[in-house]
């Protein structure tokens, strides 16, 4: 709800002090961590109430690193994300919602592969600093998960023992500083 005198507050991300990563398993017995090292994040709220927050993330697809070129390079297939076909993946929050002083429940729509799907994710407002040169920024955690085959990305094979190569479940997990801009 806007008020008549609620300012608008552009927030930058501090990408230095910053993590955006995903999880999935493999072979189901240990976890790949990967990240999209080209992406911009938006944030805009009224004055410094992040329960206002209109934020919006996007990614290139093509700049996937889990930190192994085959894998990544078997990513960038069809058989994943297709960077060709749907270049990038977007997150656009519909709404933050506090729960108590320092949680927050963050709603968006995800789009991977032109396939959007409302999402939620745990947010944990970890604090506010004023930095050694002025500038007061806030650091926040968000978590949650998605079923990247709701997603369109369907691949998997059968191990020999019978288990699946790779987990349908992807957990998301972000700690990033943001700074007004």
């Amino acid at each position: 709800m806007t008020t008549a005198n609620a300012t608008t507050t552009k927030w930058g991300l501090d990408k230095a002090h910053s993590e955006i990563q995903f999880k999935a398993k493999h072979m189901m017995i240990t976890t790949i961590t990967g990240e999209f090292k080209n992406y911009e994040v938006s944030i805009e709220t009224e004055d410094d109430d992040f329960t206002t927050a209109q934020i919006s993330y996007t990614a290139e697809v093509a700049s996937i690193d889990t930190g192994n070129e085959q894998r990544d390079g078997h990513l960038r297939t069809n058989d994943f994300f297709s960077p060709e076909q749907f270049p990038e993946l977007t997150f656009v929050s519909t709404g933050m919602v506090k729960k108590s002083d320092d949680h927050y429940i963050l709603n968006g729509n995800l789009t991977i592969r032109d396939i959007t799907k409302s999402v939620s994710f745990e947010t944990k407002f970890e604090g506010k600093v004023l930095d050694p040169w002025g500038n007061t920024k806030y650091g926040f955690t968000i978590n949650g998960k998605i079923n990247r085959k709701d997603f369109g990305l369907n691949w998997n094979v059968i191990t020999e023992a019978g288990g699946i190569l790779v987990g349908e479940e992807v957990k998301i997990n972000a700690s990033i500083q943001v700074v007004k801009v």
